[in-house]
């Protein structure tokens, strides 16, 4: 069972930046962290992944350039850095894992991700 904990959401103007935590319970060797994100009246949308044993990452085409998900081992902790944001970049941030998995490309198939944090809100101002 891995727990999973959201924080450093709030509030930023558009093309500010904000910086998401989740902290993990339980970290594997390797395992599959992801940043999912869902608007009202939208489906959820899968917004970056990482694996944690080869470092590999993965980000949805809106957000590739300016989102960033890394991960500190030490602190069992997956941050993900959003710069320049957009007011459709609003959303409840929720993070998920699944581990442990050897291969970083298990990570990219979001049907994997059975551990969820309760999430965190971001809201963007035009």
């Amino acid at each position: 069972q891995v727990q999973l904990v959201e924080s450093g959401g709030g509030s930023a103007q558009a093309g500010g930046s904000l910086k998401l935590s989740c902290e993990t319970s339980k970290v594997y060797a390797a395992m599959c962290v992801g940043w999912f994100r869902q608007a009202p009246g939208k489906e959820r949308e899968g917004v970056a992944q990482i694996h944690t044993g080869s470092g590999s990452t993965n980000y949805a085409d809106s957000v590739k350039g300016r989102f960033t998900v890394s991960h500190d081992n030490v602190k069992n902790t997956i941050y993900l850095r959003m710069d320049g944001l957009k007011p459709e970049d609003a959303a409840m941030y929720t993070c998920a894992a699944a581990g442990p998995r050897a291969y970083a490309s298990r990570c990219w198939d979001l049907t994997e991700y059975n551990y969820w944090g309760q999430g965190t809100q971001v809201t963007v101002s035009s």
